[in-house]
């Protein structure tokens, strides 16, 4: 298994039109647009971020929000409030339903990744260090996917497909606020195919 580097986000120049990884902003749309709709709401989800992938694909991350109610079922791979859309050339799980919107809301401004030091699990949960191995506590807790790079759990393993790889893992206050939950982490990950996206979030 391989070392992830920590990663950082730090605010674009201006809105950011080119397909590269990034949080907050605006889909930038390689295909016709997708945006994933919530199952409770009907209304748009909120978009968070798009990661790139090999072969000049990306991952666009969704979750639905809502300022005044509780969305339940957000942490839910499966639970048709959160997304992973894959463009070109994915394909969207029966679970998701979209429609053709370019834009819609947003986690933030934009911002662009940078490498930098980021928490780490021996910095954010103090009480698994008794157990957990030197690599282990010294892992960070925001990274992006990679060969041979794993998911640092916060709770148990929950990989939510066979052989699915994982594209990022997210804290949820890093640029900006993202409700994972108390002191949460998201994970997105990609099917074996690379056509389909799953994600899901663990709290504290």
């Amino acid at each position: 298994m391989s070392q992830p580097a920590p990663l950082a986000f730090v605010p674009a120049d201006g809105p950011v039109r080119e397909p590269v990884t990034k949080i907050g902003g605006q889909p930038v749309w390689q295909e016709e647009p997708q945006w994933p709709l919530s199952r409770e709401t009907g209304e748009p989800m909120q978009f968070l971020g798009q990661f790139a992938l090999d072969g000049g694909r990306l991952a666009y991350l969704f979750m639905s929000a809502d300022e005044d109610d509780w969305i339940d079922n957000t942490w839910n791979p499966e639970g048709g409030e959160n997304a992973v859309v894959i463009q070109p050339g994915g394909r969207i799980p029966d679970f998701v339903s979209v429609r053709a919107q370019a834009e819609g809301p947003t986690a933030g401004p934009d911002h662009l990744p940078r490498a930098g030091k980021a928490d780490t699990a021996a910095d954010t949960d103090a009480d698994a260090g008794a157990d957990a191995d030197a690599d282990a506590e010294r892992a960070p807790w925001q990274f992006l996917g990679g060969p041979g790079i794993e998911p640092q759990w916060l709770q148990g393993e929950e990989e939510p497909g066979e052989d699915m790889r994982l594209v990022v893992q997210l804290t949820d206050g890093e640029p900006f606020f993202l409700n994972f939950g108390d002191a949460g982490i998201g994970y997105a990950f990609v099917s074996p195919d690379g056509k389909e996206g799953r994600f899901l979030w663990q709290c504290a």
